[in-house]
């Protein structure tokens, strides 16, 4: 047993599968168990140092989402030879990570040879993002994403951190890995660290939101990333909501406030409400491309919507599912509409959901005006219209067919060119004596 700096004491437990591990903490808030399954198992039909960064992949997008995974198209031209844009570039809003997969393919030596390759290794692997980096910031190059689809990637549109993963049969204990500063942040993972934070969390952005807090602390020994986010975990549990104007929201607005770290992790309330929020992520990624829709429209409204913090998405799942239970329940000809808006705590990033008894054009040009009037409202409050934005996303019941619910996207972002006479027609329809039907959120 050995104790953090946080005050919580933590021990790893055998558990009954000898390739798993039970990490134990003991916290001021109570005591977590977490069973640590091994890292995926590698692909059996190729070599091990390209089955280690397929698995890494895999965990990124069954956990994550597909989207939010790059692999580059091409080799880019470096002089006569190629270079080769990172293993893996994870890629959420405006942060990115370029992941380096290092495999120990041998038989390891003994414990001091193996230390010394890992920093050896170590250094290579940051010394490569780096370079994948400095490259994308000279010049914008195709990427693939895990659904196939290509998106143009400008390095200097995006905040870097350089990932080290490190897939090996027995770390040696206490091995801290080490590099010269790079410029950037930097961190290393086990594959198992890995695939801990993607199935803990189940969302990109909360991943890398993680990595780059993590990298800004000292380094601790490698396999120990599930105590680091224990710790961290008890002290978002410990700490006090941040002061935030509720009435930005206006009527009815309330302040909500959960943990950037859940201690369960995500979905280990019982339910599968949890997974609404993914098959609304979903929904959006298997969109018809078009001329309104390009890959970078739909980068951009994936990435929005998985800023939902992990913390409020079971419960948002259920209120997701009541709505749907709700609306039908009208007479003939008319429509219920229900919503749950959340503004951050920056007050410049603004998610809507909702659902509605029926998805025609009417319901469409109306759910338009309401995303419209709210993102006007809110940056009227904040003063921020030129860096915020709203999305809006509308569920609708089928009744017929397999799909249980149509989805509709509506995103705003700016300063409006809403005139006083369409303002005045978008608050008769939504501000006249109307009670929203759900607690609206700051």
């Amino acid at each position: 047993m050995t104790e953090q700096p946080s005050s919580a004491l933590w021990r790893f437990v055998q558990d009954d599968d000898p390739s798993a591990l039970t990490l134990v903490v003991d916290t001021p808030q109570g005591t977590h168990l977490r069973r640590i399954p091994p890292a995926l198992s590698l692909p059996s039909h190729v070599d091990h140092g390209t089955g280690a960064e397929v698995a890494v992949h895999t965990a990124a997008a069954t956990w994550g989402m597909p989207d939010f995974v790059f692999q580059q198209t091409e080799h880019a031209a470096k002089g006569s030879g190629q270079r080769e844009l990172g293993d893996c570039l994870l890629l959420a809003g405006e942060r990115g990570a370029v992941v380096q997969v290092k495999a120990r393919t041998i038989p390891p030596k003994p414990a001091a040879e193996e230390a010394r390759w890992i920093q050896k290794v170590a250094a290579k692997a940051m010394s490569q993002a780096k370079g994948t980096v400095r490259q994308l910031r000279m010049l914008a190059a195709d990427m693939v994403n895990g659904r196939g689809r290509i998106l143009s990637i400008d390095g200097s549109a995006y905040e870097w951190i350089a990932v080290f993963l490190l897939d090996h049969p027995h770390v040696p204990d206490e091995t801290v890995a080490t590099w010269q500063p790079i410029g950037m942040p930097a961190i290393a993972l086990t594959r198992r660290d890995w695939d801990f934070l993607f199935d803990q969390l189940r969302s990109t952005t909360a991943v890398l939101d993680y990595l780059f807090r993590a990298a800004a602390e000292p380094p601790i020994p490698l396999g120990q990333e599930p105590v680091r986010y224990y710790e961290f975990a008890a002290a978002d549990a410990a700490a006090s909501p941040a002061e935030v104007n509720a009435d930005l929201v206006g009527k009815g607005g309330t302040l909500f406030s959960a943990p950037l770290l859940p201690q369960a992790p995500a979905g280990a309330d019982g339910t599968k409400a949890h997974l609404m929020i993914r098959m609304m992520l979903e929904d959006i990624a298997v969109s018809q491309l078009g001329e309104a829709l390009t890959e970078a429209n739909l980068y951009t409204l994936l990435s929005d919507l998985d800023r939902l913090p992990v913390s409020a998405r079971a419960e948002w799942g259920h209120l997701l599912l009541d709505m749907l239970r709700d609306v039908p329940q009208v007479p003939e000809g008319h429509c219920k509409w229900r919503f749950r808006r959340m503004l951050d705590e920056a007050g410049n990033r603004q998610i809507i959901v909702g659902a509605a008894t029926r998805f025609d054009r009417v319901v469409q040009a109306s759910f338009s005006a309401y995303v419209q009037l709210r993102h006007h409202e809110v940056t009227s409050r904040t003063g921020k219209a030129e860096e915020s934005s709203t999305l809006g996303v509308l569920l609708t019941p089928r009744y017929a067919g397999k799909r249980l619910w149509d989805t509709c996207t509506v995103r705003v972002h700016g300063d409006l060119p809403l005139s006083e006479e369409k303002l005045s027609v978008y608050r008769d329809a939504w501000n006249r004596g109307a009670e929203e039907s759900s607690t609206d959120r700051a």
